[in-house]
């Protein structure tokens, strides 16, 4: 069964898209640590991160990179914080986390917001990528 992420990717289940190629994609996490949470992930479905073939993976934090750059330049924080759980979907993903302090990695944390605060955010990001 695919999981959530292929179902995006495919245009099943909508998304607020940061930033997209052939290989990858960014979008919003609808349950954010912080304002500006965001996900990227690779379109090619695999469970786990280290099971990417070196070329994904590389490319993956590549894009990442990139996502990460964009967010620091939109949404006020210290840093991005990065993390990879791979317990919630199975797909590999990382979870790039606008952070002023540790407390903000904290998966507790959700900022709840409206639809239209992450349309407009996710668009002020994608022109940054």
């Amino acid at each position: 069964m695919a999981s959530i992420f292929t179902k995006i990717i495919k245009g099943e289940i909508p998304c607020h898209k940061v930033a997209e190629n052939d290989e990858f994609l960014a979008f919003l996490d609808i349950n954010p640590n912080a304002w500006g949470h965001t996900l990227c992930i690779p379109k090619k479905e695999v469970d786990k991160i280290f099971d990417l073939d070196e070329g994904t993976y590389n490319g993956l934090m590549q894009f990442s990179r990139k996502v990460a750059l964009a967010i620091e330049k939109v949404v006020p924080c210290n840093r991005v914080g990065i993390a990879v759980v791979g317990l919630e979907v199975p797909h590999a993903h990382v979870h790039l986390i606008p952070i002023n302090s540790m407390s903000d990695m904290d998966f507790k944390n959700n900022t709840a917001r409206l639809q239209e605060e992450f349309a407009a955010l996710a668009s002020e990001l994608s022109k940054k990528v």
